[in-house]
């Protein structure tokens, strides 16, 4: 049995999008550094990554009513959409200058150009939606959205969802067409196909066993290759650990005070999915509505156009589900074995205060293929089971932590815990992770990195022009980066893959 002892710069633990991107970024920046990935899977991108395994949305709060609340005096809070767009922003001028630079290929296999819509019923819904509208559109992030509460032009919007439906109520819907679907799963094999070609170290089929800090400083890992059971012993200065659902335990294994005292919830998701061109091809946009009341964030209903393998699809849902896998590859003792000494009561907290989540959960699980079918049928009002599959997505654990809202708060959204000394960071968390990716690892880059941020900067803004500067007090700079990425990533040129009706038959 092998006991070697290998040195490197930087451990990526995990070979899904956010290790893709802190690799292609440390690349770009100090491409001397020896880097090596470890990776339980047979290949990069299979789990949360994987594009059967999420929505592609490329989150930037163009259709995601959740990301603008209204406050009790009737405005509208932005701040968050605010916040994922210009993120969103950022993740594609990177992919830019990737493209630009010869570093990856094919941009249209991972991002095309897709309209976002947001779609409401009722009075009450349709002021909320107008409100919301009128709030964005005041924002240069937002310009060109549209609002319309006439039946014959959503016609023309969502000819599948407005076919045969009864309009007993007022019904309106917001669209952009500056919207994309992301391969979030072709992207990451992308970015792994390029660090490879920089003499990245992947080792897939291995899994990290522990983790010690040495005397000088470094993590020392212990791996083991699961094909033969070997045993290799890495040190590096730096760790990341971006595993996803896996993430939690290795946090764990770590031992750092900052990781003390924090849980997670699995949460899985089923999306019905069509595969029939004569449907598909009336439906071209995605298109999200309300969640229902008590639904956590992640259960926001939507009509997904998508574009795997160069084929078009549509995607319902998510219904929510329920397994203590933390990882769709994981154990079912995944959720009890994080139950820890420092996390319990947190976890205890958690809960007591979400019994509301953990019924909608039991609910969500219990319902038949029909019942999915009665909820996919509020969009497209003529579905027939026949001609939708039922597909399990991935395993989402949500962040449970003590805040100033009390113990054993839930988080909806990613969080990076990193040691103070910077010697080791790891993300936790769901959406919108993937959509904001760079923007998290500039985050732990500044954060752990802190002593070559000055060298790192010119470097940065050649490859991200926004970085440090407010998009939203720069409209110009705004223009300039919504041509220059439309440009480099192909959304101009295949504009054209537009369903060829607009209108209802």
């Amino acid at each position: 049995m092998s006991n070697r002892q290998i040195e490197t710069d930087v451990i990526l633990i995990g070979a899904g999008i956010m290790s893709a991107t802190l690799g292609s970024l440390l690349k770009e920046l100090v491409p001397e550094w020896k880097i090596t990935v470890i990776e339980k899977l047979a290949s990069a991108g299979e789990e949360s990554s994987n594009e059967w395994n999420n929505a592609g949305t490329g989150h930037s709060s163009l259709c995601e009513l959740n990301y603008t609340v209204e406050q009790a005096d009737g405005s509208i809070d932005i701040s968050k959409a605010i916040k994922t767009n210009e993120e969103f922003q950022v993740s594609k001028q990177f992919w830019s200058y990737l493209v630009n630079s010869n570093l990856i290929r094919n941009p249209q296999d991972f991002i095309a150009p897709l309209p976002h819509m947001s779609l409401v019923q009722g009075a009450q819904n349709v002021a909320f939606l107008k409100k919301r509208f009128e709030a964005l559109t005041s924002n240069p992030l937002f310009q060109g959205m549209e609002f319309s509460d006439d039946p014959s032009k959503l016609a023309e919007w969502i000819p599948l969802i407005m076919k045969d439906r009864e309009l007993n109520e007022p019904i309106a819907a917001t669209r952009i067409e500056s919207g994309t679907d992301v391969n979030f799963g072709a992207l990451t094999r992308n970015l792994f196909t390029h660090l490879k070609s920089q003499n990245v170290d992947i080792k897939f089929k291995h899994s990290v066993d522990d983790m010690k800090r040495t005397n000088d400083g470094s993590w020392e890992l212990k791996v083991r290759n699961l094909d033969n059971g070997n045993v290799d012993h890495h040190t590096a200065k730096f760790v990341f650990i971006g595993a996803g659902g896996g993430s939690l335990h290795l946090l764990q294994k770590s031992g750092i005070p900052e990781g003390r005292g924090i849980g997670g919830f699995p949460v899985s998701g089923i999306f019905m999915v069509c595969q029939k061109p004569e449907i598909v091809d009336q439906h071209f946009a995605k298109v999200y509505g309300k969640a229902p009341v008590g639904a956590p964030p992640m259960s926001v209903p939507h009509l997904d156009t998508r574009f795997i393998d160069k084929k078009k699809s549509l995607f319902f849902g998510p219904f929510a589900g329920f397994s203590p896998k933390f990882l769709k590859t994981g154990s079912m003792f995944d959720l009890i074995t994080s139950v820890k000494t420092d996390n319990l009561v947190t976890m205890l907290a958690a809960g007591s205060k979400n019994m509301s989540l953990t019924k909608y959960l039991i609910k969500e699980v219990m319902l038949s293929k029909e019942q999915r079918m009665e909820a996919l049928r509020e969009f497209v009002p003529n579905a027939k089971s026949e001609d939708w599959d039922l597909v399990v997505a991935g395993q989402r654990v949500q962040v449970i932590k003590d805040t100033a809202a009390g113990k054993g708060t839930l988080q909806f959204g990613t969080e990076l815990v990193s040691a103070a000394d910077g010697s080791i960071a790891a993300l936790l968390g769901a959406s919108p992770g993937a959509s904001t990716a760079v923007s998290v690892m500039l985050n732990l880059i500044k954060k752990c990195f802190p002593q070559h941020a000055k060298a790192w900067e010119p470097k940065i803004k050649e490859m991200i022009p926004s970085f440090g500067v407010s998009l939203l007090k720069n409209p110009e700079l705004i223009k300039q980066i919504d041509s220059s990425t439309a440009r480099a990533l192909g959304l101009v040129e295949n504009l054209p893959l537009k369903v060829a009706s607009r209108t209802v038959s």
